[in-house]
């Protein structure tokens, strides 16, 4: 069962949980970080020496985190994890649903380098979609027998109504703000196809193209959409998650929000904008 046994690297998908543990710890989507070659010794990456590229092998220079975040750039999202620590990222991603230990606290976490199920994904970018609570996937609503009785029925946890809070709404908020930028003008632009501004996500292509990704979702509705082989291996040259997941995601939403009235998102209390941009006081 790949949704729920496929233990797979979710690789740049898993970055928007570094940026929500970085806005806790106070930076913001106009937030400017170096995009510069870096260089770690095996002691810093838990394996052997690295020096982490982008995926078109340049850099920048100083760029915004919403930008950063839109482009998935890899030497950013690791110097944001430097920064923040990765033991209080490994710790901060288990309110998600998260187990600290298939994540180690290593900048490596930054890419996307441990390991997770597009399950635990579904349920993780949820808290995203509600607005910051933890809901629990189920996969059976009811069972009847053979004359058509009732003999059990799940009692669903919805946002606001028994799921418990795990991020507080202003930071889900802003994150959602920034994962709509890589739709807007960022790895995920194909998406602009839907005709939707209620859209948000990320793309994440691993290592050798094994795995590729795209997590996303409107206010309603949270689609993963995952690829790659039962025993790992690539999927091809410069294959990536926009490439061959994000097109399986927007052939579900197609059919998904069909008809469906965009939702918008109110702003909440304590976000104010400054220079085009959200913070939080």
């Amino acid at each position: 069962n790949h949704v729920t046994q496929a233990w797979r690297q979710p690789g740049s998908s898993f970055k928007p949980f570094i940026y929500s543990a970085a806005i806790e710890k106070g930076y913001t989507p106009a937030s400017i970080v170096e995009d510069a070659p870096l260089n770690f010794s095996a002691s810093e990456t838990g394996n052997k020496d690295w020096s982490p590229q982008n995926y078109e092998n340049t850099f920048e220079g100083p760029i915004s985190l919403r930008k950063a975040l839109a482009h998935s750039v890899n030497t950013v999202a690791i110097r944001v994890l430097r920064e923040i620590g990765p033991s209080y990222a490994q710790n901060y991603i288990t309110r998600f649903g998260f187990a600290a230990k298939d994540h180690p606290p290593y900048l490596t976490m930054a890419l996307g380098a441990g390991s997770t199920t597009p399950w635990q994904m579904a349920s993780a970018y949820a808290v995203f979609a509600n607005g910051g609570y933890r809901v629990t996937p189920n996969l059976i609503s009811k069972i009847v027998d053979h004359n058509g009785k009732v003999i059990l029925t799940t009692k669903f946890v919805t946002a606001g109504n028994g799921a418990p809070r795990v991020i507080d709404a202003r930071n889900a908020f802003i994150m959602n703000s920034m994962m709509q930028s890589v739709i807007e003008s960022g790895t995920a632009m194909r998406a602009l196809n839907l005709g939707r501004s209620d859209i948000a996500g990320k793309t994440g292509t691993t290592n050798e193209s094994h795995d590729a990704w795209f997590a996303g979702y409107n206010p309603k509705v949270v689609a993963i959409a995952w690829i790659g082989f039962d025993k790992p291996a690539s999927l091809g040259d410069r294959e990536t998650g926009g490439g061959l997941a994000l097109p399986m995601w927007i052939s579900y939403m197609s059919t998904a929000l069909k008809d469906e009235p965009q939702q918008g998102r109110e702003v909440p209390a304590g976000v104010t904008q400054v220079d085009g941009d959200w913070f939080i006081p």
